[in-house]
């Protein structure tokens, strides 16, 4: 996946194919979330920080593909007859559970980092901290839901709290939106 053109991955993305789909997109909106925060840190002369973004883009595209991988053993557990289906497609359900709950805490990583660039941003470049903390609450909310479609009952930790994650970017975004009035 990370050698498709975008035009190549949003036309995979759009085919009657089970896979990418919004796991895949979930990974990616952390990937770009990680991007922008990499790049405010470089412009913020703050190169811990941009390299700890760098590894978490390397991250979320890993995640990306991992779910691509995850799923694509659903779909082929769906194709077996039903009354062999049942413990192969439970076994990969449960694991397409584990892209998207990596995910979910990439994106704590992300918010982390971007509460540890706002204090030292260049102001030019502030606004791409709440573009950064809008692409994470993408992330979060589509990995919410794929993980809750997968569970079939109880959910696993990890997927609680991500209403706090989510109230977390409005936080960001309020910060951002202070500093850019002030």
């Amino acid at each position: 996946m990370r050698n498709l053109t975008i035009d190549e991955f949003l036309t995979r993305l759009a085919s009657r194919a089970p896979a990418p789909g919004g796991g895949a997109s979930a990974g990616l909106h952390a990937a770009q979330a990680a991007a922008l925060l990499a790049m405010v840190a470089r412009y913020s002369d703050a190169p811990r920080l941009a390299a700890d973004a760098d590894q978490l883009i390397a991250a979320a595209v890993r995640l990306a593909e991992d779910d691509i991988a995850a799923f694509g053993a659903v779909a082929e557990a769906y194709k077996l007859p039903k009354d062999q289906r049942s413990e192969p497609l439970a076994k990969a359900l449960a694991g397409a559970m584990i892209p998207p709950l990596e995910v979910l805490a990439l994106c704590r990583r992300l918010l982390t980092l971007a509460d540890e660039v706002l204090p030292v941003v260049n102001k030019n470049v502030i606004t791409d901290i709440a573009a950064a903390g809008e692409a994470v609450r993408a992330a979060a909310g589509t990995s919410r839901v794929n993980v809750e479609v997968n569970a079939r009952g109880e959910l696993p930790p990890g997927v609680s709290d991500v209403d706090d994650l989510l109230a977390h970017v409005d936080r960001l975004t309020a910060a951002v939106r202070a500093a850019i009035s002030s």
